[in-house]
């Protein structure tokens, strides 16, 4: 498996993966599981535009559950298509792997649900040589049993299970850097 030389994120070296957030997908979450994996994922897209740390969206069947829930498809780049997917597992969604730059080898990862298509990218992405990051408190499950178990299997697996302010704040490195204010106000309440 390929690594970079550090166990913590490097926005130089990162690609923030968002799966599957959909309208229907999210609406058969619990409510404060909702909202704060929604928090989260703001947060997340947020402090990747401001870095300037690429990003990849995936749609599970769109056509069913829906497409991107509105106020996040609008923090995505422009030219940033979700991937359409009925595979489980991002990896399978037709021209996601070719889109994963050779010079991004850690993929943070997050969206729902956890004991499927999180669970299922991320082992996908590692065995092809990507390090990778599940952000715990940005995905989640029907049941919080479901979540629990996929995140012990990930650890097992060598998957680093991480939090969004430990990412935001790896990325940034030092209380000097010139997006620190912004980035950190992101955090705020």
């Amino acid at each position: 498996m390929t690594h970079s030389t550090s166990l913590l994120c490097d926005r130089d070296h990162s690609l923030l993966l968002m799966v599957d957030l959909q309208e229907k997908l999210l609406a058969a979450m619990g409510a404060d599981d909702r909202v704060q994996v929604l928090g989260t994922a703001r947060r997340l897209l947020r402090a990747a535009i401001e870095l300037e740390v690429p990003m990849l969206a995936t749609e599970q069947y769109p056509k069913g559950l829906g497409a991107t829930v509105p106020e996040l498809k609008a923090l995505l780049p422009a030219t940033t298509r979700p991937f359409d997917k009925t595979c489980f597992s991002s990896c399978g969604a037709d021209g996601l792997p070719q889109a994963l730059p050779a010079d991004r080898p850690q993929v943070v990862l997050f969206g729902i649900e956890a004991h499927v298509c999180i669970l299922q990218t991320a082992l996908d992405l590692q065995a092809r040589g990507r390090q990778v990051f599940v952000v715990e408190d940005g995905t989640c499950s029907r049941h919080p049993g479901h979540k629990a178990n996929a995140l012990a299997r990930l650890r097992q697996a060598g998957v680093i299970v991480t939090n969004s302010e430990s990412v935001l704040f790896e990325w940034l490195r030092d209380a000097r850097h010139e997006a620190f204010k912004a980035v950190s106000a992101l955090l705020k309440p």
